[in-house]
């Protein structure tokens, strides 16, 4: 007799003699050990529940290890994934994150134009063309047309361009750093999908060895029964719960199905769903806090920066808008070619300044000034909700770091400890198949809970280090 038989076997007998003698003491109820019927040999029970004992001892250990390696067998057809490797591909074939790429160079193309000066403008005219005699005829040289050629150029004033320019470059800046903000979100977003996954896969093996278990169960309950050592009852209620877990495999298999669709899409691996698995374990419990302070945290992050940058752009196009109120000059020149006459061609200068009779550019100022008052308190608005979102990540992450360590340090092995208890007495019919199948389901619910837990710290994990703009370990 091992040490777990020795904890519980003076137990289980006692436990099962109260039971009889409670039984055979009830009036009007059937004994379980009748006083007056013949007793089976004692032979042929002890040699029962011998094979019983064999039988439910083995199933445990031996369906564990099968499932296991069941699991282990689809998973080696299968192409593992490290997170890091995720990563990479994320980084390279991510749609979003392209989409976002393309925006930033767009911003950066406005400053091309905006650092461009006017182009000049030519301008032809003819005049004195008779409608009776016509242009005449002859070369084009010889026409009867008075024309006019003329070159003109716009000269801006009041340092426009300029101004232009650096609004532009800010806002070019500012579309990086929304980039950056936006890759930040899209892989804390694979962070996620890939811990879903490996959860998907964990549960999945919880469930298909638990759904073995109790497959072993019916077997020997269906021999057991046929023996007549139990009632149809306690067979009836194994198989229910046998079905129910096949039903909780089921499940396992759609979420696992889930997950991997989901991060294939985020990689840009769509046609291959169905080969993605998770190889990297769950990340251990950190050992000390990562505490970056909140001001630094705040200045790191790319959403604050980019609200900083439109400030700057908001606050030079204010500025240029001002600045309409200085008259840009527009200067030309002109050849005007007499036909038959060339000692009357002539050249001549042009000269147009805009008359601020009835348009002051007073909207267009006011609007600058609306813009940049958005954008300052924007800056306001973006800061208070990075500061939240510190603060509800490192709630988050404490409290999923002591559920985790509650679970696996305490919880998980008592609910081990007191499954196994569960099938010892049973084994020895001390205690009934309800206790049994209770003590199985919290068995499966703390292992499902666990794992549960570890998805749950290792996304805190992501967004903690996503909210304080850390990247790595």
């Amino acid at each position: 007799m091992n040490d777990f038989e020795t904890m519980f076997a003076p137990d289980c007998r006692q436990i099962h003699h109260r039971r009889t003698e409670a039984r055979n003491d009830i009036p009007g109820s059937k004994p379980l050990i009748s006083r007056t019927a013949p007793k089976v040999p004692r032979a042929n029970v002890s040699l029962w529940h011998v094979l019983a004992l064999i039988a439910f001892t083995l199933s445990a250990p031996l369906t564990q290890a099968a499932a296991a390696e069941r699991t282990a067998a689809v998973m080696a057809s299968k192409t593992p994934i490290s997170l890091e490797r995720a990563e990479k591909l994320f980084m390279e074939r991510n749609r979003e994150l392209q989409f976002a790429r393309r925006a930033t160079e767009s911003s950066e193309a406005d400053v091309l134009s905006a650092s461009a000066a006017p182009n000049p403008e030519l301008s032809i005219g003819s005049s004195r063309i008779s409608p009776s005699v016509g242009i005449g005829t002859g070369p084009l040289s010889q026409k009867r047309v008075d024309t006019v050629i003329g070159i003109s150029q716009v000269f801006e004033r009041g340092n426009k361009r300029e101004l232009r320019t650096e609004a532009a470059q800010f806002s070019a800046v500012a579309a990086r750093n929304d980039e950056n903000d936006f890759l930040r979100q899209q892989r804390q977003g694979l962070y996620f999908a890939y811990y879903d996954l490996l959860q998907a896969q964990e549960r999945l093996n919880i469930s298909e060895s638990t759904s073995a278990l109790f497959e072993k169960s019916v077997a020997a309950a269906d021999r057991r029964f046929k023996a007549g050592d139990i009632a149809a009852t306690e067979l009836s209620r194994i198989q229910v719960d046998a079905l129910r877990a096949r039903n909780d495999v089921r499940s396992a298999q759609a979420d696992l199905e889930r997950s991997q669709i989901a991060l294939a899409y985020l990689i840009g691996a769509e046609k291959d769903a169905g080969g993605i698995v998770a190889s990297d374990s769950w990340p251990a419990l950190a050992t000390a806090k990562e505490s970056p302070s909140v001001e630094k945290a705040l200045e790191q992050r790319a959403d604050i920066r980019a609200a900083q940058e439109r400030i700057k752009a908001a606050e030079k196009n204010r500025e240029l808008a001002r600045a309409l109120l200085t008259r840009d000059v527009t200067a030309g020149v002109q050849y005007e070619r007499f036909p038959g006459d060339v000692s009357n061609n002539s050249y001549g200068l042009t000269v147009s300044i805009p008359l601020f009779t009835r348009n002051l550019y007073t909207g267009e100022i006011r609007r600058a000034e609306i813009e940049l008052e958005n954008a300052r308190e924007n800056l306001e608005r973006v800061r208070a909700v990075a500061l939240g979102e510190i603060r509800r990540a490192n709630n988050d992450l404490d409290a999923a770091a002591e559920r985790v360590e509650r679970l696996t340090a305490t919880l998980l092995p008592t609910a081990e400890k007191a499954a196994k208890g569960a099938e010892f007495a049973y084994e020895r019919g001390a205690i009934g198949i309800m206790d049994l199948l209770d003590a199985r389901r919290q068995f499966y619910a703390v292992r499902i809970e666990s794992v549960s837990a570890q998805a749950d710290y290792a996304k805190a994990l992501a967004a903690k280090r996503s909210a304080t703009a850390l990247t790595s370990d």
